[in-house]
């Protein structure tokens, strides 16, 4: 099977996954998401957290240099028992991990995401505005 693919680095709580899988696939017409998951990876990359930090790194350069993902989302999202805290801080570790992305030279789409109470998808920042 040939898929289209874009990269979340999401949390590993199950009931973010399908709302950004099929937000990114709505979004972007790619056929398949590559999730790289961890509890809270939002604030593991804000605080470069090991040893989760350096497995994050190697799962997104495998899924933008062997599928071809042109698109990379960091996700933060309420009720995160991985990384409690409110909507505000959430939103500033999901930029701080862009910050990452970007420091790492990744070329790609930059998407922050945030997946608020109702479980819908919010769009706190992109490289392409």
């Amino acid at each position: 099977m040939t898929c289209s693919f874009a990269t979340a680095i999401n949390c590993m709580d199950g009931r973010v996954q399908m709302p950004v899988i099929q937000w990114m696939t709505g979004k972007f017409g790619v056929d398949c998401v590559d999730m790289v998951t961890e509890a809270g990876a939002n604030g593991i990359l804000a605080t470069r957290r090991e040893p989760c930090f350096s497995n994050i790194k190697e799962r997104v350069e495998i899924s933008i240099n062997g599928h071809g993902s042109k698109v990379v989302a960091v996700v933060g999202h309420h009720d995160c028992a991985g990384n409690p805290g409110p909507k505000d801080m959430q939103i500033e570790h999901v930029k701080k991990g862009i910050d990452v992305l970007e420091s790492w030279g990744i070329d790609a789409r930059l998407l922050g995401l945030y997946v608020n109470e109702d479980w819908k998808v919010e769009v706190v920042h992109d490289s392409d505005d």
